[in-house]
């Protein structure tokens, strides 16, 4: 006769449809009084008691069990539900884009617990192959967070993907800028385009495609104030992006920018044309107030301008593949740069907090500054 196990070592029982052994034991009582049951598997009977000794070992030591058949691909697609309110719709999309894209594809079958950093190692090494640096970072960022979610709901003990670094991925697509004289093209092939006003405000002012997509009337000025001391010129208020909460990349990039001429008659001609769709469209219209909006008035986004440019490019004789409306901001630069305007100047014109993002991100647009202390230095010292 066997002998009977002392209260408190569990039990020990074969199951038939699982074609295992299942150790169990009760560790306490929920507030209702349900008995909380801890339970170990295995193919023999050590094993199970093995198993369920590591499992009373992480009770014991506080580390909740995790749920052994949760896997990556419902950790990624509870983080894209629930764990990305507050954010923009374009960052959420884009979010759920990668991850159903790239994640839930590689790596959702395996289980969350399972999960090890040489799998992460391995997946981001693969991805680096085909994918840029920058989308490596993004796809590590999803999966990071979608882990660190599963792991605060004890999911999942530890984040492996923490553990791990992101490999250098193949170059990004290069940016590069207008010449002056296909920039001259570009405004040209625009003008009988609804895209006109976008593009010359873009061109000449430097400002960032997202803060033109989300430009109110509220915050432009057409005709200035003549009679201030000093006199103030027609201007735009670019204060508001995109981002979640209307903010800015910094306070810097909250500014109010004078207009050009060819700006200014630009969004005259841009504001009657509206005129006209809101009156076509009656009822229908959506009073959003946005400076470039659809025939219906509702705000564009970045496909509806980046589709439009291109047809403008191909006008202007250009490849529409090589040129998308963030390049009209290089150009910006590239054109003020070309004519001896300072460095220190370029970068309050675009909304750098200072002059190192101007540097590191639009140099190939900037003249050598270096040559011209030369220039000033044989100028002030001239020989004979």
């Amino acid at each position: 006769m066997s002998k009977r196990r002392s209260r408190g070592d569990g039990g020990l029982h074969w199951d038939e449809a699982r074609q295992r052994w299942i150790a169990s034991v009760t560790t306490g009582y929920t507030p209702a009084g349900k008995r909380i049951v801890r339970r170990g598997s295995g193919k023999t009977k050590t094993e199970a008691k093995n198993k369920l000794k590591e499992v009373l070992r992480d009770h014991e030591d506080g580390l909740t069990v995790a749920p052994q058949g949760f896997t990556v691909a419902q950790a990624v697609t509870d983080w894209l539900s629930y764990g990305l309110s507050g954010v923009a719709k374009g960052t959420a999309d884009k979010c759920g884009y990668l991850c159903r894209g790239h994640i839930i594809p590689d790596l959702g079958a395996r289980k969350l617990r399972d999960l090890s950093a040489e799998d992460i190692d391995r997946w981001l090494a693969d991805k680096a192959k085909r994918l840029s640096t920058r989308t490596l970072r993004e796809l590590y960022a999803c999966l990071n967070r979608a882990v660190n979610r599963a792991m605060a709901r004890d999911k999942v003990k530890r984040n492996v993907v923490a553990l791990c670094s992101i490999p250098k991925g193949q170059d990004g697509r290069p940016s590069k800028s207008l010449t002056l004289d296909q920039a001259k093209a570009v405004l040209a092939a625009a003008e009988d385009t609804r895209l006109y006003a976008y593009v010359v405000l873009s061109l000449l002012t430097g400002a960032r495609t997202e803060e033109l997509r989300a430009l109110t009337w509220e915050h432009v000025d057409l005709d200035g104030r003549p009679d201030d001391d000093p006199p103030a010129p027609p201007s735009m208020e670019v204060w508001h992006s995109v981002r979640a909460g209307g903010d800015t990349k910094t306070r810097k990039s909250r500014r109010t920018l004078a207009l050009p001429l060819r700006c200014v008659t630009a969004l005259r001609k841009h504001r009657q044309m509206q005129d006209r769709d809101r009156k076509r469209a009656g009822v229908d219209w959506h009073h959003t107030g946005n400076v470039f909006a659809s025939l219906a008035g509702t705000e564009l986004d970045a496909a509806n301008v980046r589709r439009a440019f291109r047809r403008v490019a191909k006008l202007a004789g250009l490849n529409p593949g090589d040129w998308t409306p963030r390049e009209l901001r290089h150009s910006f630069v590239s054109v003020l740069s070309s004519s001896g305007v300072s460095l220190e100047d370029i970068a309050d014109l675009c909304g750098h907090s200072g002059t190192t993002v101007t540097e590191k991100v639009y140099r190939h647009q900037l003249r050598p500054v270096l040559l011209n202390g030369a220039v000033a230095m044989d100028r002030i010292f001239a020989l004979g």
